[in-house]
């Protein structure tokens, strides 16, 4: 099986297993992190794991390869995803002297960046998972995005996001090609989850050399 194909439960199985909260059944990452979770498969056995894990005001995000299996004590959001994955074929491309690393001392502008924009689920503590570029205008955080989900050999591209008044110049092109750029040099392959109806990003990452994978199925779970 390739790790891609459950990255969630892969991540949290290898290069995040500081991070990991549960056994072999079911694993979470703290909530304060991301609400990003993984069963084994789904069965009883895995959601009756997973129901220990999740707080009653707590939810649980899932990447499923299938359609999520009505579970009793559940209730159920679902969207499809598109994995995309950077073909090494593509030239790296360089680095704008416009981006720049993002911090501790970035945190608080980069959950109002969040919060405004919706990239998907941003905590304080989600900067934690990996490195954070951003792209700063009159001392404003205008644009920003990360790495996510790790696991040998791959890292996840995630939380780009433009301010609505800043779109449309090239910023997450920038963004995302800072983030290949350092990936590429760690000798990991780039990969991203997008949701299917994001047509216009979809568009802007195949320019930058990524390619639809497969289709993933979004679960996100709250305790009934």
């Amino acid at each position: 099986m390739n790790p891609l194909d459950s990255p969630i439960w892969n991540a949290l199985s290898t290069t995040h297993t500081s991070f990991a909260e549960g056994n072999d059944h079911a694993k979470r990452y703290p909530f304060a992190v991301t609400p990003l979770a993984a069963t084994r498969d789904q069965s009883a056995v895995s959601y009756e794991a997973l129901t220990k894990l999740v707080g009653p005001r707590e939810r649980a995000a899932l990447f499923l390869e299938t359609s999520p299996l009505s579970s009793p004590g559940w209730n159920s959001v679902h969207a499809h995803l598109v994995q995309m994955i950077w073909d090494s074929s593509f030239a790296v491309p360089p680095e704008d002297h416009l981006v720049e690393v993002l911090g501790v001392a970035n945190i608080q502008e980069m959950l109002s960046l969040a919060e405004l924009t919706k990239p998907g689920p941003f905590g304080r503590r989600t900067p934690e998972l990996g490195s954070y570029v951003g792209i700063h205008d009159a001392g404003h955080l205008i644009a920003m995005a990360g790495e996510r989900l790790r696991m040998p050999g791959y890292t996840e591209v995630s939380a780009v996001c433009t301010h609505p008044e800043h779109r449309g110049r090239g910023y997450a092109t920038l963004l995302v090609s800072a983030l290949i750029n350092r990936i590429t040099n760690r000798g990991e392959t780039p990969f991203l989850d997008v949701r299917i109806e994001n047509v216009e990003a979809i568009r802007v990452y195949e320019k930058l050399g990524f390619k639809t994978r497969r289709i993933l199925n979004l679960a996100i779970l709250t305790r009934e």
